[in-house]
């Protein structure tokens, strides 16, 4: 009953029944922003309140907000925590294998810049906005599950504002400064520096004993003597 009383639309009644005239877009948007389906993805303690947000004390189920635990299900990543260069690469292999369409909230300051471990750290990318394009930004060290509420429903209005006519062109973006913990078509581990070879130890001279067939040593000749 909500939906028919909000969606424009032309409305002609028949003995029975009746013949509601809408768009195609706002029945898609509606069904897509009614079943967001997040997936588990839970980095530090910003991922504490986003699993205080799926309890019962906020109940997301009223809102279509599913947890689940692939990739393949889900149409929502909440990035909650920091990111890390070397985890950089996998974050990507998994968001390419989520279904389109597809949408990203980055819950916290860590993963919208870094956060505190940001200044002076080599390891942490300074916003996850920087390695997959990212929807709704959710501030807050660590933002509390009303944060979280807020940029659901302002996802939400996103996607009823959308067009299945005009999608939205989405990239990711190249980053070359995660190089070379971070590429987007695959996952390159660092190669060893080249270092000199190592300097070759200098032969170790062995005793040779000959040894006579037949030939008895003196100490075998002590023994017997010794027993006699």
């Amino acid at each position: 009953m909500g939906l028919i009383e909000q969606v424009p639309k032309f409305v002609k009644n028949w003995p029975g029944g009746g013949l509601i005239v809408s768009s195609i877009d706002l029945v898609m948007n509606y069904s897509r922003k009614s079943s967001l389906w997040p997936m588990t993805f839970g980095l530090a303690c910003c991922a504490i309140e986003m699993m205080a947000a799926n309890a019962s004390r906020y109940d997301f189920d009223r809102l279509g907000v599913i947890p689940r635990p692939s990739p393949r299900q889900s149409d929502v990543m909440i990035v909650a925590g920091t990111v890390c260069a070397k985890m950089a690469p996998f974050i990507v292999k998994l968001y390419h294998q989520m279904p389109e369409p597809r949408w990203v909230i980055a819950m916290g300051s860590c993963a919208i810049s870094g956060g505190i471990f940001a200044h002076g750290s080599y390891s942490v990318v300074r916003g996850v906005d920087k390695i997959i394009p990212v929807d709704v930004f959710i501030p807050g060290c660590p933002p509390r599950p009303e944060g979280l509420y807020d940029g659901i429903i302002k996802l939400q209005e996103k996607i009823m504002a959308s067009s299945i006519a005009n999608p939205e062109e989405r990239t990711v973006p190249e980053n070359p400064d995660l190089m070379p913990h971070y590429k987007i078509a695959e996952y390159i581990p660092i190669s060893p520096t080249p270092s000199e070879p190592p300097i070759p130890a200098a032969p170790v001279a062995t005793p040779s004993i000959s040894v006579t067939p037949g030939a008895v040593s003196p100490a075998t000749t002590a023994a017997k003597q010794a027993r006699a």
